[in-house]
């Protein structure tokens, strides 16, 4: 069994703990490879010890997450794009996009950031991770200046409508990020990805959230993506080692690192 986790948030307090054993069962349950989005400047020293201590199996991001986006977003900005020149092992612009579930107060601001970002991914040819939150018209309207780039990248954490994945579609280069959601019992993706190639799908946990059945309520880690795997599968009607060999080589091959 080969699966990637595509979004893990690792590096949180909620792993401070027991960090070691978390990566033990991820391990034992086939993960070969966890990406990790960065949220905003708190997080990015985290996050790159993790990276560091567990190098060549946990991999960093560098993005500005929607949700902390304020009026102070150009210094956030300069951050990213300080980190972006001096390191080079940041696999992905992420995790970026527009949130507007909670707050519209800088729903202008998220759009210029989301932009800056998509030129960022665009001119040091990483992928960029989207989150999304009501707000998708928003970001497809950011997007579609960019249909016909080279840009490339990953819709995290997709619960849209048939409608919204074709428009995801509509950009050769993304893909669409299925996490425990799918496993929830009011969930409508089981339906959506029906319409939807498995070429076109990767796999997350967005540890420490959306802790896939059967372990709803408890934290969610790496090691809960085969809980996705196996829902998928079924949808898919296909063998869990065959949708985890395509969904991890449609991770490595968006994310640069297919050998």
């Amino acid at each position: 069994m080969r699966l990637i986790d595509t979004h893990s948030h690792l590096f949180l307090e909620e792993f401070s703990e027991d960090l070691p054993q978390v990566i033990e069962r991820a391990r034992s349950a086939g993960i070969t490879h966890i990406f990790m989005p960065n949220i905003d400047s708190t997080t990015i020293d985290s996050m790159l010890s993790v990276c560091n201590t567990y190098n060549d199996y946990c991999f960093p991001m560098i993005g500005l997450h929607p949700t902390s986006v304020n009026a102070d977003y150009e210094k956030e900005l300069e951050i990213v794009a300080r980190e972006l020149r001096s390191f080079n092992k940041y696999i992905a612009i992420g995790e970026v996009g527009m949130d507007l579930y909670w707050d519209k107060t800088f729903l202008k601001e998220q759009q210029i950031v989301l932009d800056k970002q998509i030129n960022w991914a665009l001119e040091y040819d990483l992928p960029v991770v989207i989150h999304c939150r009501d707000a998708f018209g928003y970001i497809y309207n950011v997007l579609e200046p960019y249909k016909n780039t080279s840009l490339k990248g990953v819709f995290h954490s997709f619960t849209g409508t048939d409608d919204e994945a074709a428009r995801i579609l509509e950009f050769s280069g993304f893909l669409i990020g299925i996490n425990g959601v799918v496993t929830f019992k009011k969930s409508r993706l089981p339906e959506v990805l029906t319409k939807i190639p498995l070429e076109k799908i990767v796999l997350e946990t967005d540890s420490p959230y959306l802790t896939p059945v059967p372990n709803r309520g408890k934290r969610n880690e790496s090691a809960y993506v085969k809980d996705t795997l196996m829902k998928v599968s079924d949808i898919y009607r296909m063998s869990p080692e065959a949708v985890g060999r395509v969904t991890s080589e449609n991770a490595l091959k968006v994310f640069g690192m297919l050998k």
